[in-house]
């Protein structure tokens, strides 16, 4: 049976096979802003946290991404009450490599004991026998890389990690970490008012890896009243935010936007980007204002 696409507009941005097997819908979800001030603590509302997850599949989206240090575990725990057990097609990705000692505390550590504990908690905060996707949230400079992905290589091994992903790194350590061990993803800060990461995702689609772009709807100065966005949104009849990711869907075949939030309608409004189609004109024109 055909998807309704008008039911789940997620689905109209498209699909793509993480490390080759993994098929997720391209426009995911980022859960960071489910957990409290500060990436810290329980959210105000709990409720409504399960209601933005379950309502994100309901909108067709395959792919979330979390992390053990949101919360930290909150933002896991919240995704295993609102979806588990998990549909077939969902996959949850997670991070490891931060310790957290207060709101707005992150602390690097890539001591491969601490990242077999962390990875170990979270499949059973996430209530999962395999993380589809785990990801080095940073690289620990006071650790050996090859200690850091040799620890989530034998945890591949180990059928607890399917596919292992980077976070914040440049091509020099991609190419340095994939020497190590095999490369899915790659997560870093990427927007259309941002592209200080342009080398990286181009490095991503040479050798297909997923890119992944945090605080993807970033528009900065192009929202500006009269501005090129403005203007483009206006012949949409969408928002500045809308069009920041249909820019991103539009800009390559491995990026996967994961837009946050914490409220079900911001939800609505940014998976129905996903159905946004640029022209060739209003591409250029977005990515020449910047």
């Amino acid at each position: 049976m055909a998807t309704d696409v008008s039911k789940q507009p997620a689905k109209a941005s498209g699909s793509y096979r993480i490390g080759g097997d993994l098929t997720v819908d391209r426009l995911g979800y980022g859960a960071m802003q489910l957990t409290g001030p500060g990436v810290w603590g329980d959210p105000k509302d709990p409720a409504e946290a399960v209601r933005v997850l379950r309502r994100a599949v309901e909108l067709g989206v395959t792919f979330i991404d979390t992390a053990d240090s949101y919360g930290p575990f909150v933002s896991e725990l919240l995704i295993r009450e609102a979806l588990h057990p998990y549909a077939d097609d969902l996959v949850v990705a997670t991070k490891g490599g931060f310790t957290r000692a207060g709101p707005g505390d992150w602390r690097v550590v890539g001591r491969p004991e601490y990242l077999r504990q962390q990875c170990e908690l979270s499949l059973r905060h996430l209530g999962l026998e395999t993380i589809p996707l785990y990801q080095l949230h940073r690289i620990d400079p006071q650790v050996p890389l090859a200690d850091q992905l040799g620890e989530l290589e034998l945890l591949r091994q180990e059928g607890k990690i399917r596919h292992i992903g980077l976070s914040e790194v440049t091509v020099s350590q991609i190419e340095e970490s994939r020497a190590i061990t095999s490369i899915a993803s790659v997560q870093n800060l990427y927007n259309l008012a941002n592209r200080s990461a342009e080398d990286v995702l181009e490095y991503c689609e040479r050798n297909d890896l997923a890119f992944i772009p945090w605080f993807p709807i970033a528009t900065g100065e192009l929202a500006r009243p009269g501005g090129p966005l403005d203007t483009i949104a206006a012949t949409h009849d969408a928002s500045p935010a809308q069009l920041a990711l249909a820019w991103l869907l539009r800009r390559s075949p491995v990026m996967l936007p994961i837009p946050g939030t914490s409220s079900v309608a911001h939800l609505e409004e940014n998976v129905a980007a996903a159905e946004v189609r640029l022209t060739d004109d209003e591409f250029e024109a977005l990515a020449k204002a910047t």
